[in-house]
């Protein structure tokens, strides 16, 4: 079965977002029930990271080998992965705003990744603004790696330096030491796994119609010019 990847996909995102809200979940102060933001918040950035760096991956080989298919699928994993990171700010947002009292707070990881949303916005309106598909491949493939480093830089590594409300950064102890259980365990991991299956899947079928769209618009040109 070609397609197992997809049927698990579907499975394991069914099983997280039942459990998520039916199984148990440790009783921890002041995260109480909204600890089940876990499953999918938290999930959605681990899944965002996963298609930025298929995106990376690709725009490396886009330097190495200049094709026109590795342009193509860096910028749409970069596009699944920049929904994903939108799913992942506003399911934070709804938790901080029970549990910090806003959905926004001067928090260096909350103030990271809205720099790092503008970056890749950054990345996406430099390659509209680019017409030549050479040009735009090369320029686009080294903005992307330079963004990806800015990614980690933000919020994967100044929140750790700096104080910080969420768990992990700023000297606070992450879930692991909290209660990361074996009920949160069961349905977390799972979690981030099926939804990295189904981005890959939507930016697959996303690069299908990219390349549907190009070999369409060739035929156009074609005739146009036998039109001449």
């Amino acid at each position: 079965m070609k397609n197992w990847w997809k049927i698990a996909s579907v499975l394991l995102i069914s099983y997280s977002i039942v459990w998520g809200f039916l199984g148990e979940v440790p009783r921890l102060p002041i995260l109480n029930e909204t600890i089940r933001n876990l499953y999918f918040h938290v999930v959605m950035w681990f899944a965002m990271l996963g298609m930025m760096s298929f995106s990376l991956v690709y725009s490396i080989k886009v330097l190495s080998k200049g094709t026109r298919l590795s342009d193509i699928n860096a910028s749409q994993f970069a596009e699944t992965g920049m929904v994903l990171a939108t799913l992942g700010l506003v399911t934070g947002m709804v938790w901080a705003n029970f549990t910090w009292g806003a959905p926004w707070t001067d928090d260096p990881k909350l103030n990271g990744t809205a720099i790092t949303m503008i970056i890749y916005l950054a990345y996406f309106i430099l390659r509209g603004s680019i017409e030549d598909p050479e040009k735009k491949a090369r320029i686009s493939a080294v903005y992307n790696i330079f963004a990806f480093v800015l990614m980690i830089v933000f919020i994967g590594i100044l929140p750790r330096l700096t104080d910080s409300l969420h768990p992990g950064n700023g000297g606070n102890p992450g879930f692991n030491n909290y209660d990361m259980d074996s009920n949160l365990r069961m349905v977390f991991y799972p979690a981030v796994l099926g939804w990295i299956l189904l981005g890959i899947w939507v930016s697959r079928i996303r690069v299908r119609l990219s390349v549907l769209q190009d070999k369409t618009n060739s035929k156009q040109d074609k005739i146009y010019d036998s039109i001449q």
